[in-house]
Formats: structure tokens, C-alpha cells, sequence
């Protein structure tokens, strides 16, 4: 718990539970399995609660869209689909003391301090902090059978909020490890969102 509480107080502590939506735009170099070479490319992650949408535009290579309104996940890409962010990471960060949330301790990862959030549903994300400052360096969860992982490497604060500015995350896939790296460039939090922000496509 104590690691928890340092690792939500770095984030922000009750002003990042209180951000009500988040939008990331900026540019993204992918790496699919087994190649050195990155294809370039733009994002956006919008982000509210529960909700996510996230769109990757590396054309002609990749155009990726993703969308969880709360109930329902779509993908562009069948058989890829990130898990709700709801589920883990910095989202289940924000939750870590309500009732339903487990924390327990995990092993250390060199320099990092390791603990472990389990939600009511039974997800669970591994968390790495830096024991100097407490901000969240990595994290990992499984999910429909792959693990996910994010690693941060620059933050900034806005509003009062710690925000990661650069990370890069990998993705498990049956044909190998999938890299993308992202460099944020704007960031808007508590935006007005129109209806259809998170509107499957039907």
C-alpha cells in the first residue's frame, strides 16, 4: 500500500483521480515483429474514465483504430485489440485504495520498486516505481492470454498532473513482439468531448 500511495501521489494524488478526460496527441514509430526497422506514423488517445479511443495513422503500412465506450471494444485490426485502459496501468492506479482493489508486493525489478494491483474483476497490473521519486516506470498486464507493457521514460506535469511525454509500449502477439513508441507533443485534460467521442462504428 505504501508504494501505491507514492506512486498515486506522484501521479498527481486527488488531482489526477479527478481528471475526467485526457487527450494525447503526437507522433509514434512502430516496429512490427521481428524488424529493425520502425515505420512512422501519428496518434491520438483519447481517454474518460472508463472509455477509450486510440488511432494510429502510419499510412500506407498501418491505419489502427480502437474504441471501448464503456460496455463494447472495437477494433480496425481483428484478433488486436488492447485492453480496456480501465483495466490496468494509470487507471487502475487511480483506484488503488477503493473498495474491491488488492494490493500485494511483487518482486523487485533491478532499481525498481514492484507492486501489484488486482481490480474486483480479477485484472492485474504490475507495477515498477522509482523508489526516489515515486513515479511509475513500467507496468504490465496479461491479457486474453498476451502481455502488455509500458515503459515511461520522460514525464511533465500538466495542471498539477504527471503526464508521461514519452513511453513506448509491447505487445505479445502470436507472430512475435510488437514495439510502438510514442512522443507526446499536446495534451488536453478535461476537454468538452462531443457525443460520438467513443461511438463504435457500426
Amino acid at each position: 500500500m505504501d508504494l501505491a500511495k507514492a506512486a498515486f501521489t506522484a501521479q498527481g494524488g486527488e488531482k489526477f483521480r479527478a481528471v475526467q478526460n485526457m487527450m494525447l496527441r503526437g507522433s509514434v514509430s512502430l516496429y512490427p515483429p521481428n524488424s529493425p526497422q520502425s515505420i512512422p506514423g501519428s496518434f491520438s488517445i483519447v481517454t474518460a474514465n472508463d472509455k477509450l479511443r486510440m488511432e494510429i495513422d502510419a499510412r500506407p503500412v498501418i491505419v489502427f483504430k480502437q474504441i471501448y465506450d464503456g460496455q463494447q471494444s472495437y477494433s480496425s485490426m481483428p484478433g488486436v485489440e488492447v485492453p480496456p485502459l480501465s483495466k490496468y496501468g494509470l487507471g487502475v492506479l487511480s483506484k488503488y485504495d477503493q473498495p474491491g482493489y488488492k494490493v500485494s508486493t511483487i518482486a523487485n525489478k533491478k532499481k525498481l520498486r514492484g507492486f501489484r494491483i488486482a481490480d474486483p474483476e480479477g485484472y492485474t497490473t504490475d507495477f515498477y516505481i522509482d523508489a526516489t521519486n515515486g513515479r511509475v516506470m513500467e507496468f504490465f498486464l496479461t491479457y486474453g492470454g498476451y502481455i502488455f507493457g509500458t515503459a515511461n521514460n520522460k514525464f511533465k506535469e500538466v495542471d498539477g498532473v504527471l503526464i508521461p511525454f514519452s513511453f513506448s509500449q509491447r505487445f505479445e502477439m502470436p507472430q512475435g513482439a510488437f514495439f510502438a513508441e510514442y512522443n507526446v507533443k499536446e495534451v488536453k485534460l478535461n476537454q468538452t468531448l462531443g457525443d460520438d467521442a467513443f461511438a463504435i462504428p457500426r
